[in-house]
């Protein structure tokens, strides 16, 4: 986490991080995930790591939650550990930051391809070039399966 720092936004570098939720913890459930920053309202740090234990994941300004259509500002980003941090940040192509419902969450989009998603159970995820971010895969594969997902809050 602590190299994801600089790349946040100003306002937030000093902010405490929490940890709103882990499928250690809180078992594999994006409805779960979804209630866990509920009351936050604060913005959201995804950090996956895969079953080759490639870590990357996603910066959300607003909190991760259901939603109709992509909700999020262009503060959003996707990153990738492989092995150095790579951090993907808003082209202004589009605004397809951040979208969630109970069966898929996605981050990033354009052309029927999305940045980063993730299923209902938490199993299983991909992630494609996009539009959005302008990124390279996140995982060394474009579907993955998830070994530890948390998602980190800013208070």
């Amino acid at each position: 986490l602590p190299q994801l720092g600089p790349h946040l936004p100003p306002r937030l570098t000093q902010q405490p991080w929490h940890l709103l939720y882990c499928t250690r913890r809180d078992g594999f459930s994006l409805q779960t995930l979804y209630r866990s920053g509920a009351q936050q309202d604060s913005p959201a740090l995804l950090l996956i790591r895969d079953m080759e234990a490639q870590a990357f994941g996603a910066f959300s300004a607003s909190t991760i939650h259901c939603s109709n259509g992509f909700y999020g500002t262009g503060e959003s980003f996707l990153f990738s550990f492989s092995p150095e941090l790579k951090v993907f940040r808003w082209t202004g192509k589009n605004n397809f930051f951040v979208k969630g419902d109970v069966d898929l969450l996605m981050v990033g989009g354009g052309s029927g391809r999305f940045g980063l998603w993730l299923d209902g159970d938490l199993h299983h995820g991909g992630s494609h070039p996009c539009e959005t971010f302008d990124n390279e895969t996140l995982s060394s594969r474009e579907e993955f399966c998830i070994q530890d997902l948390e998602v980190w809050g800013l208070a």
